[in-house]
């Protein structure tokens, strides 16, 4: 018996807006159109997904006592650098970081998964410069 593999098509480019909205409800979505699971030519060993832009990921909707509750930990490798952060120093400081955060989490650990990380642009205001891909708003992200 033998293999068949389909020919990929070009990817295409979907624009989602963070605007209130639930980080891990909207990090599925976005981890599987990077994977490419929501088409009928999805195959785990190819990089068949789209382009994802995130807007607006400063303004992202977060249970009242998460912001104290949820920390980021980071390790430079050297003793005694270990390094916390809240998530609300995280929202005022690099919140583009916990969207690439969440949506790496979901992704499988191996070459593919960093290959697909590169296909999700995060930005804070709502201007982009990706205007001449004419990415599609995804309509069902609540």
């Amino acid at each position: 018996m033998k293999t068949t593999t389909l020919k990929l098509a070009d990817p295409q480019w979907i624009l989602i807006d963070a605007e209130g909205q639930n980080l891990g409800r909207m990090s599925t979505q976005i981890a599987t159109i990077l994977r490419g699971k929501n088409k009928a030519t999805f195959s785990p060993h190819q990089l068949c997904g789209d382009h994802v832009i995130v807007i607006n990921a400063d303004k992202l909707f977060f249970n009242p006592t998460k912001h104290r509750r949820k920390i980021y930990v980071t390790h430079s490798g050297y003793l005694g650098h270990l390094r916390t952060f809240s998530l609300q120093y995280m929202m005022d400081k690099k919140p583009t970081q916990i969207v690439e955060k969440a949506v790496k989490g979901m992704l499988p650990k191996n070459r593919l998964a960093r290959q697909m990380l590169k296909r999700l642009h995060v930005y804070t205001g709502t201007e982009h410069q990706h205007t001449a891909q004419q990415p599609k708003a995804l309509t069902n992200a609540k």
